[in-house]
């Protein structure tokens, strides 16, 4: 589909402070959105399934494991709604609803990153847990929760209430992805899986080897299900993607979390920083 017009890198006033668009020079339509010196997200116009972040082929790694057919998805954090953009590419007839509290960078998302060119596509400007809230039961294959301040999840999404929001919101075939950041011990993502874990049946971790091993700060992808999870699928995948990487399920889980407490709402958890150098 032709473009009506070229996106303009440049800096752009958004609601809740400046974004920065660059142009990839290695791809002619890749695009990255960098907000606050954090990128958030990278998307390819013309090529939907580039994926360029690592964490990002991991959460497409789970989501190929799912069954085939189109997929009711909810996103929670928008950015250039890459992995909407993948869905709806790889699974024709997907329908999202896009959850982004910053209007400001939805209107830029529109107007140079051509977001009204991904079918059956609703964005609700609100923030996650509201907008969560007004979702009805059983209404959602998919739940992709990526939603950061900077390079820090908000804590109040990693609570006991609000993973039972999302689990409500799921079909019982239904699947969460959740999208956290930690380094050195992995302190947490141990709570979060343990919050994740007291919600749902089934849970699983994805990330590098260098990560689960707290050599390097980064991301780690949970995924969790009222039903049985294809472990075994996710183990191959995760092992021979583009980004290799190690899936830990079942009693392995249980002992890297080790006893640590879930997050409930109202504790005082301090989402782990990134270092000052990492974005370069």
């Amino acid at each position: 589909m032709a473009r009506s017009k070229e996106p303009l890198p440049g800096r752009y006033q958004v609601t809740f402070g400046e974004v920065e668009l660059l142009r990839d020079l290695d791809r002619p339509d890749g695009w990255m959105l960098i907000r606050d010196g954090v990128p958030q997200s990278y998307v390819d116009l013309t090529d939907p399934t580039y994926l360029d972040f690592s964490y990002v082929q991991l959460i497409a790694a789970v989501i190929d494991c799912l069954p085939e057919g189109p997929l009711d998805a909810v996103h929670v954090g928008g950015g250039a709604c890459t992995i909407p953009r993948y869905i709806s590419a790889r699974r024709p007839g997907s329908r999202h609803i896009v959850v982004e509290p910053d209007a400001g960078l939805v209107q830029l998302v529109r107007d140079q990153l051509s977001l009204k060119s991904v079918p059956r596509l609703k964005v609700r400007v609100a923030d996650g847990r509201a907008a969560t809230a007004a979702l009805p039961d059983a209404s959602a294959d998919l739940f992709v929760l990526d939603a950061f301040t900077g390079a820090t999840m908000p804590v109040e999404l990693a609570t006991t209430e609000y993973m039972t929001e999302i689990a409500r919101v799921l079909r019982p075939s239904g699947t969460a992805l959740i999208n956290v950041a930690d380094g050195k011990g992995l302190p947490f993502v141990k709570r979060v899986v343990s919050t994740v874990a007291r919600v749902f049946p089934h849970t699983a971790l994805i990330a590098e080897p260098g990560i689960l091993r707290g050599r390097r700060f980064g991301n780690v992808i949970l995924t969790a299900a009222p039903g049985q999870l294809p472990v075994e699928a996710l183990t191959r995948r995760a092992a021979g993607g583009l980004t290799q990487a190690r899936c830990v399920a079942g009693e392995d889980l249980t002992r890297l979390v080790a006893g640590a407490a879930p997050i409930n709402d109202g504790d005082a958890v301090l989402a782990p920083v990134p270092p000052a150098d990492l974005f370069g």
